[in-house]
């Protein structure tokens, strides 16, 4: 099953897998854990069991039968790179992927060590842009070296939730740099000095940014009751895309 998407830098979901673990503190208020619940509680097929890791082969094919081309968000509700997501059930993801060449397919993970040692023997699709989570110094910048060490077309990070000043960020091959604020009832706040400090070395180093949220946080530092809270950074919207990118 594919969906539409409400998120802002993509078309449509797809999740031939649903359900993940915590390990980093960008998990504490997991979206899509909460999510989960709901779906579960609504009883929407492949939730069953809630936010517990579940492998769904018959969405596999999902894409092969969309003709028109589409950027795909993969896993927005799981991690393709779960330590317990079998090695040849990536396999049938990534040739799924190949097969639909007309399609693009963004690939976000916080297991970035083990992304990098997946694609150690194995190409990556051209049609694939492949990012890391960067929501911290502790946990996410060190996902940055793993992910430069994947020969990918594009490689895109998300930095959201953005939870704290990360310092300076080699942005060397990265081609796109999302930024964004936690939502939620439990959500953290974002200063904008943060956000602002990204932009300004995507704009030095000449990489495309795009802001995506406050989240449940306004820029004045005001819990708002509005989830996403409005999109402007400095006055303005930033939407920029990686070059040669469909969108």
């Amino acid at each position: 099953m594919t969906t539409s998407s409400r998120i802002e830098w993509t078309e449509q979901t797809w999740n031939p897998i649903v359900g993940c673990t915590k390990i980093s503190a960008g998990c504490k208020h997991c979206y899509a854990e909460l999510m989960a619940r709901r779906l579960q509680a609504m009883g929407t097929p492949g939730y069953e069991n809630g936010f517990a890791l579940r492998l769904i082969p018959e969405r596999l094919s999902d894409p092969l039968k969309r003709k028109k081309p589409t950027i795909y968000f993969v896993n927005s509700m799981s991690d393709l790179f779960h330590e317990k997501v079998p090695v040849d059930y990536i396999d049938q993801v990534m040739d799924v992927i190949t097969r639909t060449h007309w399609h693009s397919y963004q690939i976000l993970t916080k297991r970035a060590a083990r992304m990098a040692r997946y694609f150690k023997a194995r190409p990556v699709p051209e049609n694939v842009w492949l990012g890391v989570s960067v929501e911290n110094r502790r946990h996410g910048v060190p996902r940055i070296d793993y992910l430069r060490s994947v020969d990918a077309r594009i490689r895109f990070l998300s930095v959201e939730p953005l939870l704290e000043d990360v310092g300076v960020l080699d942005l060397d091959d990265i081609h796109w740099v999302i930024v964004g604020g936690e939502s939620g009832p439990k959500a953290r706040p974002m200063k904008p000095e943060w956000a602002d400090v990204v932009r300004i070395q995507c704009e030095e180093q000449g990489v495309a940014f795009f802001f995506k949220q406050w989240g449940g946080w306004g820029a004045d530092g005001k819990r708002r009751a509005k989830a996403k809270n409005g999109r402007l950074l400095n006055g303005r919207t930033w939407d920029e895309m990686p070059a040669h990118a469909p969108m």
